[in-house]
């Protein structure tokens, strides 16, 4: 091959490369409309930035190796990370928690508690097995306990601040407010978890979706039966064309006869728990001191013994 053969395919080698590097370099174009990368975009917020009051810099400081998540999924079952997310939405998405942070989670929390359940029968060979094993399903099975606490918690909240929350959107509809404007002075004014799904109600509506998407999907973020019925009230208002005011004064004057319920079942419940601590604890006391002194006297009177 002749020496301008050479510089010509030396030439084209680096013009491939230098296109190579920039298609590398570019910022690949997304197939998804504007709505949904939005949409998509306010769930990874809310899924991993939460509890940060937006300063998170989006970074993660805490890097985890991609192999444990993938050995714990491997671990648990096919649907597991669809349902942790769901687990994650109801218990609030609690800052820097993602399904793959909890995954790995569980496989260190296996491997931590296994050697400290292994180490406690080091001088019982015999119980190695058993000890190992039972602080490997707990440090597995730990992260989803806690997990369900910090749901039911974050649900028990939105429960009892459901009412107060539908008292003052009530309020301010019927005083001309739209049901948004309603809703951004609520979610501005309150403090709490139903404020803030509120809001994330509102941006949802405010990048394209339509009410009654961005209120269903609040619906299945929560596991609380007095809201799941009040975005169904809502929902189906808007279709029959029923105004919000009235389903508002209906749905917030059941939801105080339905606190007013949940504390006198509560009230109801009292009795019973105190029955046990009584027993075993108030009980012994008393029988000891009223009975013991009696207890005294009769054991010197059966023994004969000299007081």
């Amino acid at each position: 091959m002749s020496a301008s053969g050479l510089l010509y395919g030396g030439i084209a080698a680096l013009v491939l490369a230098v296109f190579a590097l920039l298609a590398a370099t570019m910022p690949r174009a997304h197939g998804k409309p504007g709505v949904t990368r939005a949409l998509a975009a306010i769930d990874r917020r809310y899924s991993r930035h939460a509890g940060t009051d937006g300063r998170g810099s989006g970074a993660d400081p805490f890097k985890l190796p991609v192999w444990l998540p993938d050995m714990a999924a491997r671990l648990s079952p096919a649907s597991a990370r669809s349902s942790l997310q769901r687990r994650l939405d109801v218990a609030g998405n609690p800052g820097g928690w993602t399904p793959d942070r909890v995954l790995t989670s569980k496989i260190i929390g296996l491997v931590v508690l296994g050697s400290i359940g292994a180490a406690f029968a080091l001088r019982h060979p015999a119980l190695l097995i058993l000890t190992g094993s039972v602080g490997a399903m707990a440090g597995f099975f730990l992260p989803d306990v806690l997990l369900y606490n910090a749901g039911l918690r974050r649900q028990q909240q939105l429960a009892v601040s459901l009412p107060e929350a539908l008292d003052l959107l009530t309020i301010c509809v019927e005083a001309g407010l739209g049901f948004d404007a309603a809703l951004a002075h609520v979610a501005r004014n309150l403090k709490g978890p139903l404020p803030a799904e509120f809001a994330r109600v509102l941006q949802e509506m405010q990048i394209g979706k339509s009410r009654a998407e961005a209120m269903r999907a609040l619906a299945e973020r929560s596991s609380v039966p007095e809201l799941r019925a009040f975005v169904s009230a809502l929902t189906q208002s808007a279709e029959l064309g029923i105004p919000v005011a009235s389903v508002l004064r209906e749905q917030a004057r059941e939801m105080r006869v339905r606190r007013r319920q949940r504390a006198e079942a509560q009230a109801q419940k009292i009795p019973v728990k105190m029955t046990f601590p009584l027993v075993g604890c108030l009980l012994p006391a008393m029988f000891v001191i009223v009975l013991g002194a009696g207890i005294i006297d009769i054991v010197h009177s059966l023994f004969h013994l000299v007081k």
